[in-house]
């Protein structure tokens, strides 16, 4: 609570306010003004102390106070320290140049690589919309999802609970959407939208007839990119609401988009190329080809110097940015690939899913597929309401062999996966139908 400046008077006008709301109601009025930041630091540090390396990251990255905690007391060199001289999992682990910091970062990398390749995993399901969901987008612990209702909601990962909801600004269904720690910005078929992340309120929409038919969009402050079906490339300035450029990219729709640090733009076409621009100038650098497919592009997603694409054919691709040539591709899948992501930083792992159901962990510098996972039937139905209040379901995943028919396996084990989004140890999976997917993976610290 806020302290007051005049003493009882101050208590008094919180008492007050109890009596006011009434009853129950009023004790939860009363509760709900505590936070976690009125805890000291010496208590912080006590609870941090029990956190693995993992846990202690991701606590880390929640906000200033709590960096700070973590960093400026001795509890990452303590347990640095503990791990380096009483196990034998890490030794070869050289402490000359690597910080405590960068030691668990690449700790928590590994773990969550041992994780997806464990083959050891629950997936809990949850009712979402009442309408049928094909995206989903998850970053620090939130999942964004949306649907044909014309409304986003923002789901805990961690209980499943609803948070927000976001209504649409226009008439249109969503194509496309991400968000970031401070707001969601949307694509419906001809205007880019956004909300505040927190409050919920929608803030801008772009007036129409700027571009015909978008099919995609990708956002780096201050500028969203649009990609549409006359192969042209859409850049506005997020702030001003204007369309700051037009860049050519293909002679067939622009099916995929991503887009890099160092200002350069991707974007995937049904002729199964890549073109490469530069989004400060608008001007095409080049134009990546597979090396034996030639089938549209579904989905692209890039990890530093690699970018990846998923196909219509199943086929996943693999160029190297540094070379301007094809690294690697393999036909992982029968049908298409719609979706495909990695945990940031991370340059081991690859998730890949597509129509036949199957979530397929790939090796991103070799394209190997070192795990395929399916569901297997429910097995602890929980009977929750759908309205945000918890999952509905929990079933098993099941490593799939790689010389099983994929048909052969009942549908209802590998719904169609038409989008994913890659956490630490987790990954959600949407549908097309109204409930989303949380594969958590087992992998406990040693």
């Amino acid at each position: 609570m806020e302290p007051s400046s005049n003493g009882s008077g101050g208590e008094r006008r919180r008492a007050t306010a109890v009596r006011l709301e009434g009853g129950k109601r009023g004790r939860a009025s009363a509760v709900s003004t505590f936070s976690v930041h009125n805890l000291g630091a010496d208590v912080l540090c006590i609870i941090f102390s029990h956190l693995d390396p993992g846990e202690l990251v991701r606590c880390a990255a929640v906000c200033k106070m709590w960096n700070n905690i973590i960093f400026t007391s001795t509890l990452m060199r303590d347990l640095y320290d503990k791990i380096i001289l009483h196990t034998r999992l890490f030794a070869n682990h050289s402490n000359s140049t690597e910080t405590p910091m960068k030691f668990f970062e690449r700790l928590a990398l590994e773990q969550h690589k041992a994780s997806l390749i464990g083959n050891s995993a629950e997936v809990y399901q949850w009712n979402v919309h009442s309408s049928r969901i094909s995206l989903c987008r998850m970053k620090r612990g939130l999942i964004l999802s949306g649907a044909e209702d014309k409304v986003m909601r923002l789901w805990s990962a961690e209980s499943f609970k609803c948070l927000n909801e976001y209504h649409n600004l226009s008439k249109n269904s969503l194509v496309d959407f991400d968000f970031d720690e401070n707001k969601i910005v949307g694509l419906t078929k001809s205007q880019i939208c956004i909300w505040t992340l927190k409050s919920g309120k929608g803030i801008f929409c772009s007036r129409q007839g700027i571009f015909s038919q978008g099919i995609c969009m990708r956002y780096m402050d201050p500028e969203a990119v649009v990609g549409c079906d006359d192969g042209r490339a859409h850049v506005f300035d997020m702030y001003s609401g204007r369309c700051t450029r037009i860049i050519w990219m293909h002679g067939a729709p622009i099916s995929c988009l991503a887009l890099s640090e160092d200002q350069l733009v991707f974007g995937g076409s049904n002729f199964g190329t890549v073109a490469m621009a530069d989004l400060s100038t608008g001007e095409q650098v080049f134009l990546l080809k597979s090396a034996c497919s030639y089938s549209a592009l579904k989905c692209l997603c890039l990890n530093s110097h690699l970018l990846f694409a998923g196909s219509i054919g199943g086929y996943a691709h693999c160029w190297d940015l540094r070379t301007l040539k094809p690294l690697w591709e393999r036909r992982v899948s029968p049908n298409v690939l719609y979706s495909m992501h990695h945990l940031a930083n991370d340059t081991s792992t690859l998730a890949v899913a597509g129509l036949d159901g199957v979530l397929r962990i790939m090796d991103q510098s070799t394209g190997e597929v070192l795990s395929s996972l399916i569901m297997e039937p429910s097995v602890e139905p929980d009977g929750l309401s759908a309205n945000g209040s918890g999952f509905n379901s929990i079933r098993k995943a099941k490593a799939v062999s790689t010389d099983v028919q994929i048909h052969s396996i009942p549908r209802l084990q590998r719904p169609p996966i038409t989008s994913l989004a890659v956490g630490l140890r987790k990954i959600v999976t949407a549908h097309n139908e109204t409930y989303l997917s949380m594969w958590r993976f087992n992998q406990s610290f040693r």
